[in-house]
């Protein structure tokens, strides 16, 4: 380890500060651009050690487990508390317009539709029993640490007031020392904790397990490894009105802002569409709601997913018809000979993308397109693929979920 002072030159995609020396960059996290900091260095790696020169852009971070000095150790979940509002959302609109740069796609990319604090109502913690107490919190940065918290503003009220209650179902559920993950949806009916990587349950710390629960308050479900223990209320969450109950563990969006912009740039860019294709159509995020449009055709590889969303359509007065098929669009994709009966299609794939499928619609003739992405890398490549096959982005919108960190989520628009 060696200490030495440098300057910040940029921002790396993740949120680093960048120095440039001798031997390459120096990644130094905490940092902004224009910064002069005394560092302890190893090999490409520096820690702050003190700050000589600040940026204006800095700002005071808003979470005591923070940074350098956060309490209990350094928080793995945000990156970026220690920039100001205006620059950082800037930093994130940037990154989108780089990806599409690194394709030779140049469209005119919107403002970022910003996150504010509280909004977070789906988190996932790092858990582990100790001998003296239940740690629930978040892993330090590339490690195995658990940072303990007792604050987090990202997250909503609803479910940081119930950390006493998911601390009591995690030491009821823990077998041992191990760590292991809790995932948290805050839902219209309770909050539903979806836990993994617990060791098998015997009988008994099952029944004990149910009996905790159903002493606390405000839980809906408890699931292991997606097996339902307990579920005193069935999870309900709304897409557009539409009521859905997800599978345990199943996929949600983050925020319900961030979802609600989305769904509306879907809906505003279908318009008048008579027949939709929603692929990667999860438990219905935006077929339930285009389903007040046209008729929608909703794809997923989760079979429990499309059966939440098969579910909720069936139940539901006042929707177009809804069809619902079960199918892995990597390895299956939509083919072009498929496609011609749809007027838009969506997709909102993981971060993989849809090259595949891509290639399928690049090749059809479907009027309108939607491309929801939560890595602008892959969307970039997926853009690049309908471009190539007569395409034309009429927007593209960055919508920020995860609040100070380096995530971005984007919607692009095409037309044929």
């Amino acid at each position: 380890m060696s200490t030495e002072t440098i300057t910040i030159d940029r921002l790396g995609a993740q949120g680093d500060g960048i120095a440039a020396s001798q031997d390459g960059p120096v990644y130094v996290p905490f940092t902004l651009p224009g910064e002069t900091v005394a560092i302890a260095r190893v090999k490409n790696q520096g820690t702050v050690m003190s700050i000589a020169s600040a940026s204006a852009d800095r700002q005071e971070p808003p979470c005591r487990h923070f940074g350098p000095d956060g309490v209990n150790g350094t928080c793995g979940g945000c990156t970026l508390q220690h920039m100001a509002d205006a620059p950082y959302r800037a930093f994130k609109r940037q990154l989108v317009v780089d990806a599409l740069k690194s394709k030779g796609l140049t469209p005119e990319v919107g403002e970022i539709v910003a996150a504010h604090p509280g909004e977070r109502r789906r988190v996932v913690f790092a858990a582990r029993k100790t001998e003296k107490d239940m740690l629930i919190g978040f892993n330090q940065a590339e490690s195995h640490h658990i940072v303990a918290i007792e604050e987090c503003p990202i997250s909503s009220a609803g479910i940081i007031s119930r950390l006493p209650a998911i601390r009591a179902v995690g030491a009821a559920i823990a077998t041992n020392a191990e760590a292991f993950r809790i995932a948290v949806l805050e839902t219209l009916s309770g909050l539903d904790l979806a836990v993994e990587g617990v060791k098998k349950l015997s009988d008994q710390q099952r029944r004990k397990a149910i009996e905790v629960v159903l002493g606390l308050r405000g839980i809906a479900r408890v699931s292991l490894d997606g097996e339902i223990l307990i579920e005193p209320a069935k999870p309900i969450v709304e897409f557009g009105g539409v009521q859905v109950s997800p599978p345990a563990g199943g996929f949600t969006q983050a925020t319900k802002p961030a979802e609600e912009a989305m769904a509306k740039l879907v809906l505003a860019h279908v318009g008048k569409a008579k027949r939709i294709a929603d692929l990667f159509a999860g438990a219905g995020t935006f077929s339930l709601q285009l389903a007040r449009l046209g008729r929608v055709h909703a794809v997923e590889g989760d079979a429990k997913a499309i059966a939440a969303l098969d579910h909720a359509a069936r139940n539901t007065q006042g929707l177009k018809p809804v069809t619902v098929e079960k199918r892995d669009l990597f390895r299956r994709p939509l083919m072009t000979s498929e496609l011609k009966v749809y007027d838009a299609v969506v997709f909102d794939p993981p971060r993989a993308g849809a090259e595949f499928q891509c290639k399928e619609l690049a090749r059809s003739a479907v009027k309108k397109i939607v491309a929801v992405s939560c890595n602008p890398l892959t969307l970039a490549r997926d853009l690049a693929i309908l471009v190539e096959g007569g395409y034309r982005i009429t927007s593209v919108t960055p919508i920020d979920q995860f609040l100070w960190t380096s995530h971005v989520e984007v919607v692009a628009t095409l037309e044929k």
